[in-house]
């Protein structure tokens, strides 16, 4: 599935240069990051309408790079009915990594709580890891079972960001290819 553009959707504060979406955003074709209005105080309706807007601007198959609070993003645009795409197949898939517990009662962007429960309409794994400080890996497996989605255990990787060491993560890349990316 050749010249599907993969929408980067990073978490709260955004992704960081060591981040592996920092660097896929360097190094893969058709990559684009989705920007948000506020990193630091994320609002659900504004980032929902935001990964509208980027979809709607591609003309095309889109793939999804979600890392965690864009996964909980990537729910909530799908239970909104997922604006901006220009048909239900646009969206090939997505790659749902260290989703958060949006739920904690420390969670910092509580307007994303609860996290939606449906099954997604196109095919998505989630990645989680067995040391994630902000969501417990059954927590991560439950969800992946109401998405509808593949479940991989990473191993200790914290919360999959710039201080877990993936760089490049090829393994990632191997996961995104088989959700029809195109690499």
């Amino acid at each position: 599935m050749s010249g599907a553009t993969i929408l980067l959707l990073p978490g709260l504060y955004n992704s960081g240069p060591g981040h592996w979406q920092s660097i896929w955003e360097q190094t893969l074709p058709n990559t684009v990051r989705v920007q948000q209005r506020s990193w630091d105080q994320p609002d659900r309706d504004d980032w929902v309408a935001g990964l509208a807007a980027a979809i709607s601007a591609v003309n095309g198959p889109v793939v999804l790079a979600a890392h965690s609070l864009g996964c909980a993003l990537t729910a909530w645009w799908v239970k909104r009915g997922m604006p901006g795409a220009v048909s239900a197949t646009q969206v090939r898939g997505a790659l749902l990594v260290a989703p958060p517990d949006v739920e904690r009662a420390d969670f910092p962007a509580p307007s994303f709580a609860p996290m939606p429960g449906m099954r997604f309409p196109f095919t998505c794994q989630v990645i989680a890891s067995s040391n994630d400080p902000w969501c417990d890996m059954a927590v991560a497996e439950q969800w992946a079972k109401q998405w509808g989605a593949g479940f991989h255990k990473l191993g200790a990787k914290g919360h999959i960001n710039g201080d877990s060491g993936l760089e490049a993560w090829q393994q990632g890349q191997d996961w995104l290819r088989q959700l029809g990316a195109g690499l």
